[in-house]
């Protein structure tokens, strides 16, 4: 009886421990036998089988590197200001190789020579000469200002083009006959440009001339006598201009054309030059001095005259 009893309590240890095996072995199991366990626990999930088993998801691609930006331009870059420095010195100015009168002579230049400036010491001003080579300049011998390499200058740039464009004048001017009486002339000019340096021109203009008493030989002799008529004068001319398409430009003119006077028609030839000034791209001023060189007198005493006009107008395109 005692032998069966501890064959009985073998087999009961041995039940025991297989359990406490098995519960360690599968823990899931085991809490899920479990009574009173919560419903949303990780006790109450049924185990997946391994054939249904999720597969794993895979990682996500890294993301492609965009390509760098583009430097971004920038509008208003600031401005590179180089200090220079130009010699004044007469008749010549001589650079030290160190700030002081004791220091080697590095170079002898005429006044008006620009460096560019490196430092200062004291009243010396240190410059270079060239990509490897300095020298100090004293600065009651040279005056300093900034220069900007990187912006071009384009001093009264050209505007635009005039080709095709009508010009129309009126004037006023002063009128010397035979360069001895003065008089006030007043007149018109129609001009065209052809290209734009070059414009034909046709004007007319009216003056009264009054000459004093002056000896004149006839055929009945001597006799003194007065002149006092209005002239009417008219011209076809072309005109050179040394700079189209400014606000300001210089010209030359020259032409033919007629004067009218005391019932007489005397052909002239006219040369003169000039400037306008364009005010806006439709109106401007422009002043002149233009000679005009004709004969005039009968057939026994004809007479060369160079009439000098002095005119200022204003001027309207279209």
């Amino acid at each position: 009886m005692t032998a069966q009893r501890t064959h009985s309590t073998r087999w009961a240890l041995v039940l025991c421990a297989s359990a406490c095996l098995a519960a360690a072995a599968h823990p899931q199991a085991a809490r899920a036998q479990a009574p009173g366990a919560p419903a949303d626990s990780a006790a109450a999930r049924p185990a997946v089988p391994a054939s249904a088993a999720v597969a794993p998801v895979p990682a996500p691609a890294a993301p492609a590197i965009a390509p760098p930006a583009a430097t971004h331009v920038v509008a208003n870059a600031p401005l590179n200001v180089v200090a220079m420095v130009r010699l004044t010195g007469k008749p010549r100015t001589v650079l030290r190789t160190g700030p002081s009168d004791a220091d080697a002579i590095a170079g002898v230049f005429p006044p008006g020579t620009s460096f560019a400036v490196l430092g200062r010491n004291g009243d010396w001003v240190n410059v270079r000469l060239s990509p490897t080579e300095s020298a100090w300049v004293h600065a009651s011998l040279c005056s300093e200002y900034e220069d900007l390499p990187g912006v071009k200058m384009s001093p009264n740039p050209r505007l635009y083009t005039r080709t095709g464009t009508f010009a129309l004048e009126g004037y006023v001017a002063g009128y010397a006959f035979d360069r001895e009486s003065n008089s006030l002339a007043l007149g018109g000019r129609l001009a065209y440009y052809v290209l734009d340096r070059l414009q034909v021109e046709t004007g007319a203009g009216w003056t009264h001339v009054h000459r004093p008493a002056e000896i004149v030989e006839s055929l009945f002799g001597l006799s003194l006598e007065a002149e006092d008529f209005d002239m009417l004068f008219y011209h076809l001319n072309a005109t050179f201009e040394f700079l189209p398409g400014r606000q300001m430009v210089p010209f030359v003119t020259g032409g033919v054309g007629s004067s009218i006077m005391q019932g007489r028609t005397e052909t002239s030839v006219n040369f003169g030059a000039g400037t306008t000034l364009f005010l806006s791209k439709r109106t401007g001023m422009r002043w002149e001095a233009r000679d005009y060189v004709f004969t005039s007198g009968t057939d026994t005493a004809r007479r060369l005259h160079h009439n000098i006009e002095f005119s200022i107008g204003s001027l309207l395109l279209f």
